[in-house]
């Protein structure tokens, strides 16, 4: 029986993105709704990613110099595990899973509550395509993400550098041979397609739990925890797959 509510969940949701696209709102109002959501979504989260990134590039700094005890191991180590760790895996995932409490939330909470006091409703009367209102400026504005994302490889490299060179685990100059040393540029292009599919299921798996729910208030605050485990499972799982697809094959 679970097997079947999961497989109508998800047909759910992909026949979602289908009604998302139907109907399109006026653009004069659409240009507002999705200026709010950049706002919302994408400037207010800069923060909290600036101060993360920041300070776990100078841990995983600090981690392999400290992990270096045999003098005979390049000092510019650090530098190089610095930047495969932030731009291979910790700014596009990590940082996708972070927000996905804090943007996931908000989105499914926010919309969560539109249904409980019956706005959603109201739309549909007035003849809005209430799915393509409230989630198409969501999708739009986090194409952004990717850009939240430089930020954070920017930042936990300058944490990391910072950390290293403060820290007295080695030069300036070590640092920045072990961030040139072997780069592969298309690992950028990496990061920033898992970004981009990263961005879209921030979109949409919490704004489906937010429009789908029942009930009333309680159940806004589990919709909200619900949508926060299953976006984290889906970006993690499809991490794996983009990981075996674009580096592996």
């Amino acid at each position: 029986m679970m097997l079947v509510r999961y497989l109508s969940q998800i047909g759910k949701y992909f026949l979602m993105w289908k009604e998302i696209f139907n109907k399109p709102t006026k653009w004069s109002v659409m240009r507002t709704l999705i200026l709010k959501e950049i706002d919302d979504l994408i400037i207010d989260s800069l923060g909290i990613v600036a101060f993360i990134s920041f300070f776990v590039g100078g841990v995983v700094a600090i981690q392999t110099a400290l992990n270096l005890t045999n003098p005979l191991i390049p000092k510019y180590l650090i530098g190089f595990a610095t930047r495969q760790s932030v731009i291979l895996e910790f700014a596009p995932t990590f940082i996708s899973i972070i927000m996905a409490g804090k943007m996931g939330s908000f989105i499914t909470s926010s919309i969560g509550t539109m249904r409980v006091t019956e706005q959603i409703d109201a739309l549909e009367v007035m003849g809005v395509n209430s799915l393509n209102y409230l989630v198409f400026p969501k999708i739009i504005a986090l194409q952004l993400f990717p850009f939240v994302i430089g930020i954070s490889m920017f930042l936990g490299i300058l944490g990391g550098w910072i950390a290293a060179v403060y820290g007295g685990f080695g030069s300036s100059d070590e640092f920045i041979g072990g961030l040139q040393k072997d780069f592969i540029p298309f690992h950028i292009a990496y990061a920033f397609i898992k970004t981009f599919v990263f961005a879209l299921l921030l979109a949409t798996i919490p704004s489906f739990h937010g429009y789908y729910m029942k009930g009333g208030a309680l159940e806004v605050g589990k919709a909200s925890t619900v949508s926060f485990v299953w976006t984290s499972v889906t970006i993690i799982l499809m991490n794996y797959i983009l990981t075996q697809m674009l580096l592996a094959s």
